[in-house]
């Protein structure tokens, strides 16, 4: 979860105390592994479940984390994330044996009840996804920072590390997002479910590495952010929007390399756990110090095991995808972990867990298959493979062994033998192993992950109705299924009338206007404006500036009538579209409410509105886009 006694450097007596803390940090850390002080002999597993929280009446994020920890302050593994609608739950280590698995999955589902259990007097609900299909760009505002020390020091750290003057995301899917952003609070999109393994000093290399080796099959099975601010876009979003939602860089016309915070890695390891630690630190600029009180060096010098704040603090600020972790455990001896940061929440606590079974069994059955897989693979062709299965997921191809050319799908089929015999060797019961790698397997021959399925669901959807309800209904069936714990893979498509209760008076004008806009500007003629209504088949084309301001407004009854009156005067002249325009149009904010618009429309007999954020167009909202909605309430009831 982070430390979170933790404060901006705000000035350089403060940044030169916590970067000695750090380096001290660095040189006991050293020492330790030197000398042998940490624990290897046992292998733990742990996770931690990120989840969102959303509103019953409206399936949008619920703002509720600080009222419901009022509520749940005799459960000290719950604790709050970055936005106000987010939640985490910190899962007993467990050692990597018998029914750990199973016991994961009853522990999660049994946490995850107890705070729904405290949602459902709240009139809220969990989802377990990769990224809420039904949140929006201003839910992700800086007033929906959850109110604590920690987040706002590191949201003003990474503001003031930003060089231009907006976060900016551009990916490209089957639509297309591109938009700027305020704050990097836009991180809170994502969720994720990570997985911890413990493991020996000298055992960490080749760990890591198999670690980074598998992270392109495991994102292919596992994807489950495949729907964005209405958009289909990658198959596992997070990663894109993770990395672009905290990159202060800038470019420059030299080509001068700059690591992203959010970071796959640039190699192979090599020799130690330290060339990640020392790496970061050369590479990041603290971003958060923290009043470290421990002296590390002397603490070694006792032959006392430190905490290594400082060096914690800082690991917490660099997002590598498999991310090293320092920790003490009950016992009061050292260990370290590899912690998996791929695997997205949801879409139920089964897949979770099926996931978590999977990477296991594949790191320990490859440990035992590969001296070294830094000579049956390039780190290029990890690193690319990783990309390949953000973007595609399943449907992605790999290069794997030996440049070997292979399908996701062939690839997970091949890695399940040699994950259950990892999993054998550690004595983990049959019936565990059978349950929840023949989830992978189903998911595998199906062609079926939660990303595939929303991808498939949202669009069937989205053919028949709004986005907006789409989206709701989506998000009511994600829910539906995630508490009958059916596999993803065996989920039914949705139907739009499935979400009875769909009230859509409450809602914004930003969740229904049109965005892909036909414009035009004043001085184009009127010929071309009307052959672009009619090719397109609209009756309203907003007239802007170069710079997208709005200007005007031009209607088929505007058009009509200029036609009507030229034919009667036989008139030659070429008529521009400032001639005809509506110059001051009446005009909504995204924010209005949607009752409000339609009055409005209602009020003064007109058929659209444009919106307007200050003068700048942003979008279009017309009474067709209301008769979809009327038509289908009124068939309900």
């Amino acid at each position: 979860m982070g430390e979170q006694n933790v404060s901006l450097v705000d000035d350089q007596k403060q940044m030169q105390k916590f970067v000695k803390s750090l380096l001290d940090d660095i040189s006991a850390l050293e020492y330790m592994l030197d000398h042998d002080w940490f624990e290897s002999d046992i292998t733990r597993i742990g996770a931690e479940q990120e989840m969102v929280m959303v509103d019953n009446d409206t399936f949008k994020p619920a703002l509720i984390a600080m009222e419901a920890l009022d509520q749940m302050q005799d459960y000290p593994w719950v604790e709050t994330e970055l936005a106000k609608f987010n939640l985490e739950t910190n899962l007993t280590p467990r050692v990597l044996e018998k029914d750990c698995f199973s016991q994961l999955e009853k522990e999660n589902a049994e946490k995850l009840n107890k705070i729904q259990e405290v949602l459902d007097g709240l009139n809220a609900s969990i989802v377990l996804t990769g990224i809420l299909p039904t949140l929006r760009k201003y839910h992700l505002e800086m007033e929906n920072l959850t109110p604590k020390k920690r987040y706002f020091a590191l949201m003003e750290a990474l503001n003031k590390q930003l060089v231009g003057q907006s976060y900016e995301l551009r990916i490209l899917g089957i639509d297309e997002l591109l938009v700027k952003h305020s704050s990097p609070l836009l991180e809170a999109s994502n969720t994720s479910f990570q997985v911890h393994l413990q493991v020996a000093p000298k055992d960490f290399v080749k760990m890591y590495n198999i670690a980074q080796a598998l992270a392109g099959p495991m994102m292919a099975i596992s994807a489950n952010s495949s729907v964005v601010f209405g958009k289909r876009l990658w198959h596992e979003t997070r990663i894109a929007l993770f990395q672009q939602s905290l990159d202060t860089r800038t470019s420059h016309d030299h080509m001068r390399e700059r690591s992203p915070r959010v970071t796959f890695g640039r190699g192979w390891l090599n020799e130690s756990i330290m060339e990640i630690y020392k790496e970061d630190i050369a590479r990041f600029r603290v971003l958060l110090s923290s009043d470290v009180e421990e002296a590390s060096l002397d603490k070694i010098k006792k032959g006392e095991i430190p905490k290594l704040r400082a060096l914690q603090v800082h690991n917490s600020t660099v997002y590598r995808w498999n991310r090293p972790c320092y920790g003490v455990s009950d016992n009061g001896k050292p260990h370290i972990r590899i912690e998996n940061r791929i695997l997205p929440s949801g879409p139920t606590v089964i897949d979770e867990v099926a996931n978590a079974c999977f990477w296991l069994g594949c790191m320990i059955g490859l440990s035992m298959e590969v001296d070294d897989i830094r000579n049956r693979m390039s780190f290029v062709d990890a690193r690319d493979n990783f990309g390949k299965a953000a973007k595609f997921g399943i449907d992605s191809k790999f290069t794997w062994f030996y440049d070997q050319k292979i399908s996701a799908e062939d690839l997970i089929i091949e890695l399940l033998p040699i994950a259950r015999r990892g999993l054998e060797s550690r004595n983990v019961n049959q019936e565990d192993i059978d349950k929840y790698l023949g989830i992978i397997k189903g998911r595998a021959e199906k062609h079926m992950t939660g990303a595939r399925w929303l991808l498939r669901a949202f669009t069937k959807l989205y053919d028949n109705t709004n986005i907006d309800e789409a989206l709701s209904v989506l998000t009511a069936t994600m829910i539906q299924n995630q508490r009958s714990n059916i596999p993803v893979h065996l989920w039914e498509l949705p139907n739009i009338d499935d979400l009875k209760m769909y009230k859509p008076s409450h809602l914004k004008v930003s969740e229904f206007m049109l965005t892909d806009l036909t414009t035009v500007q004043k001085d184009d003629i009127i010929d071309l404006v009307a052959d672009l209504m009619e090719w397109n088949t609209i009756r309203y084309t907003p007239v802007e500036d170069s710079k997208g301001r709005l200007v005007g407004l031009v209607t088929a009854r505007l058009l009509l009538r200029h036609y009507m009156k030229s034919q009667k005067t036989n008139s030659k002249k070429v008529t521009l579209v400032s001639d005809i325009m509506i110059k001051k149009p009446i005009t909504v904010t995204q924010e209005t409410n949607i009752r409000d618009a339609m009055k409005l429309m209602q009020d003064n007999k007109i058929g659209c509105l444009p919106v307007v954020n200050g003068d700048e167009l942003v979008g279009l909202i017309a009474e067709t886009d209301f008769l979809k909605i009327t038509a289908r309430l009124l068939n309900r009831y």
